[in-house]
């Protein structure tokens, strides 16, 4: 069942409302909503973090929990889902965004060397900023969308397994 595998993974609760570091949230983090597994808020969570995960911008995980608040959606899941982007996977991810930007706007995907320097990322701005950023957009509404309908179903799926499951013992056990 997703609830028993996603649980595995996911922190104690007490344990981090009673870090030092999140005191500046106050009481909010105290909604036990946000702590919930359960279908809705486990989908909402992971369509969260998925959609912030394609944004190309620092501080990910706190957008993740900023919205996972009001929305009332799993937040130790949206904040971790954020990390399908690190830094081992960001430049395939990233570049896949590129290419989806060059194709809605039509244009050619230019050769470009990478350079770890701030003079490259503002001369890039200009050039292939505008496809990244709008492939990024693309991307992260594509993929919130599919993650939040695809653990849906999966949840479903597998709540519907069980149930059949505890059928078939109870008519065992009867017969």
């Amino acid at each position: 069942m997703p609830k028993k595998f996603i649980r595995r993974f996911l922190p104690d609760h007490e344990k981090v409302k009673n870090l030092r570091a999140l005191r500046v949230f106050g009481t909010i983090l105290h909604d036990p909503n946000l702590w919930h597994l359960n279908r809705r808020s486990a989908a909402g969570g992971f369509s969260i973090g998925l959609f912030f995960a394609f944004w190309p911008v620092p501080f990910q995980m706190w957008l993740a929990a900023a919205v996972a608040i009001p929305f009332r959606a799993n937040l130790p899941l949206s904040v971790a889902t954020v990390w399908i982007t690190n830094p081992f996977t960001m430049p395939p991810i990233f570049y896949g965004a590129y290419k989806v930007g060059s194709t809605v706007l039509g244009t050619t995907p230019g050769h470009f060397n990478f350079q770890f320097s701030w003079q490259w990322v503002v001369d890039s701005v200009s050039t292939i900023g505008p496809a990244f950023l709008v492939g990024c957009g693309i991307c992260s509404v594509v993929f919130a969308t599919v993650g939040y309908v695809g653990l849906n179903w999966l949840w479903r799926i597998q709540v519907r397994r069980a149930w059949q499951r505890r059928s078939a013992q109870r008519q065992a056990t009867e017969s």
